[in-house]
């Protein structure tokens, strides 16, 4: 009877933070499934003004594309998340993670391969450099953190070129 009390309230509550966090959004590609969490709603509304909006979804960027390594990796970023916003120890500005670059990396190559191929991306001192070190601003509209927390002089951009944050909508 304990067990079965135990684990009907641990469903429960499961279900009701799945439902509370609306869980189902995070299986499609809308990108505003990726603004659910209001610390990601400065990221949705630069996407929709940077250059990529018409070609790509928060998806495109930011996971495998392969079946098998999308949804290990849509686990891996809920789970981290989740966990992050509910113990609320997430950094802000948001920054991706490490696997997170060399996806996002991965699916630059993928999509401009025929680009890449002639385009120096070697530093001066002959170390590759990953596509964001000179196109930071291609899927945002701004730096984002992609290397880290934004200097002040990008912060002062940012915040002349973007409206203010929307409340999240629940």
């Amino acid at each position: 009877m304990l067990l079965a009390v135990g684990l009907g309230v641990t469903g429960g509550i499961g279900a009701f933070t799945f439902r509370y966090a609306e869980g189902f959004s995070y299986f499609k590609t809308d990108p505003r499934a990726c603004a659910n969490c209001h610390i990601m709603q400065r990221q949705y509304d630069s996407w929709q003004k940077a250059s990529h909006h018409t070609a790509a979804v928060c998806v495109d960027c930011h996971l495998p594309h392969d079946f098998v390594p999308k949804y290990i990796a849509k686990s891996e970023n809920g789970w981290r998340h989740g966990k992050m916003f509910t113990l609320q120890n997430f950094r802000e500005p948001i920054e991706i993670a490490p696997r997170g670059r060399e996806i996002l990396e991965e699916n630059c190559r993928r999509c401009h391969a025929e680009l890449h191929a002639d385009t120096l991306t070697a530093s001066l001192d002959g170390a590759e450099q990953p596509c964001t070190h000179c196109h930071a601003t291609v899927g945002h509209g701004v730096r984002s953190a992609l290397g880290g927390p934004l200097r002040p002089t990008e912060l002062e951009a940012a915040a002349a070129t973007q409206p203010a944050p929307a409340l999240p909508k629940k």
